[in-house]
Order: structure tokens, then C-alpha cells, then sequence
């Protein structure tokens, strides 16, 4: 009974993405990042001209101020990984649920492919893969061994490179402790040039992520809908935190 009781009472990490638009450029280096880590398939000019795209993060552009002192802002939208995620209810095979890491996570073989889940989405993030993988010469030599290749008919989706996650936790329970505050990067996080992506835990206080969702700049997108997002963004024209 004890040892039921001290599993109850543990607490579980809440992995967040903080995305700081003041410093986001735009330069799309976290989608390039992110199709090498998680084994993107590469869509063609045939399949792009129909809007199939493949990319797991989509960087939107949108225009702030006035003319002419008009200036291009960017907002990587990737996987909110909602706290109430409305993707988890709708899925009959329950290839989408929510983990005990507050990530919305997806079990690729599980899914069949109904789309109930993209539909669902309000933020419509998920990637339906219409076709077979196509990894062109020498892109195939690079396909990372930690993540599967999705193949046809399936939903795919960010899942803050889980499997960097799940690395790190194992070395470090190997090592009788808990992985520190930055030790864990998703490939975006890692390769963002201006440092725009930060990721932690939201339940430590003293992470950074946590102490940025607490910016008095910090908003999550359609609030309203009471989705609970995972990815916090902080408003740019601001430099003050």
C-alpha cells in the first residue's frame, strides 16, 4: 500500500514549447531540423501543387503595424499538445492519447487512418500521408534509426521528438537522477540559430520554460477553446520579460 501510495503522489514532468516571435526570424531551420529527426518524407512538385504537404512544423507569416512602417512577424505552429486535446476523444483505435508527460502522443501503428482526429483539430497541425515515403538518393543513408518510417494512409504528427525525451529520462534514471533544466532538446529547440524555442518542464518553477509561460508577454493560440495548449508563445515588439 505504501508503494501505491508514493506512485500516486509522484509528479510527472508537463513538457512545454516556449516560442519567443520577438526572436523567431523565420529562416525555417527548426523544419529542416525536424524533417531530418523525425524521417520526413520529401513531397514532390505533384504532391504539393494538391496542398499534401508533409512538414510536422508550419511557419506562419503575418504583417504587423502600419504602412509604411510595416514589419513581417513569423509563428512557428507546430503540435499544441493540448492539455484537453479534442484529437484523443474522436480516435476509435485510441492511435492519439494523452501521456502521463502532458504530451498528446500518436502510435503510428494503431492508426487506419480515418482523419477523425485531424478533423477534430482546431489548430490543424496533423499531416495525412497520402503516399508512399520518398527519400531520394543519399537522403535514405540518413534516416534516423529512433524513429519509424510512416508509411501510407496514416496521421503523423509533432510530438516534441519524443524519443529525445524517453533517451534522456533513461540515461539519467541510469545515473539515480532526473534529467536538469535544458538537458532535453527537441531537434527544432537545438538547431533554432536565434535561440527562439525553448522547451522544459511547466510544473519546475525554476525552468525556463516555466518561468517565460509566466511572462506577463506569454498567450497560447484560441484560448478560448480551452484546449490547454502545450505550446506557449510570447508576443514579439516587446523586449521586456
Amino acid at each position: 500500500m505504501e508503494k501505491d501510495a508514493n506512485r500516486s503522489t509522484e509528479t510527472h514532468p508537463r513538457w512545454v514549447m516556449v516560442v519567443d516571435l520577438d526572436r523567431c526570424t523565420g529562416c525555417q531551420a527548426c523544419v529542416v531540423a525536424c524533417h531530418a529527426e523525425n524521417n520526413l518524407q520529401i513531397v514532390e512538385e505533384q504532391e504539393s501543387a494538391y496542398g499534401r504537404w508533409a512538414h510536422w512544423i508550419i511557419v506562419q507569416r503575418y504583417w504587423e503595424g502600419e504602412y509604411p512602417n510595416v514589419k513581417a512577424r513569423f509563428m512557428p505552429v507546430m503540435c499544441q499538445q493540448c492539455g484537453e486535446a479534442p484529437c484523443e476523444p474522436v480516435c476509435p483505435v485510441f492511435a492519439t492519447y494523452h501521456n502521463q508527460e502532458g504530451l498528446n502522443a500518436q502510435i503510428y501503428n494503431r492508426c487506419i487512418g480515418t482523419r477523425f482526429c485531424a478533423s477534430a483539430c482546431p489548430y490543424k497541425v496533423r499531416v495525412y500521408n497520402w503516399f508512399d515515403p520518398v527519400f531520394p538518393e543519399p537522403l535514405s543513408e540518413q534516416l534516423n534509426p529512433d524513429v519509424t518510417v510512416r508509411t501510407r494512409g496514416i496521421i503523423e504528427k509533432c510530438t516534441f521528438c519524443i524519443q529525445r525525451i524517453l533517451r534522456t529520462e533513461i540515461e539519467a534514471k541510469t545515473e539515480g537522477r532526473k534529467p536538469v533544466d535544458g538537458e532535453i532538446q527537441p531537434a527544432c529547440v537545438q538547431t533554432c540559430p536565434p535561440g527562439a524555442l525553448v522547451f522544459g518542464d511547466l510544473n519546475d518553477p525554476d525552468s525556463q520554460a516555466s518561468q517565460l509561460a509566466r511572462s506577463h508577454r506569454s498567450f497560447r493560440l484560441l484560448p478560448e477553446l480551452g484546449t490547454d495548449p502545450g505550446v506557449i508563445y510570447l508576443k514579439g515588439g516587446e523586449t521586456n520579460v
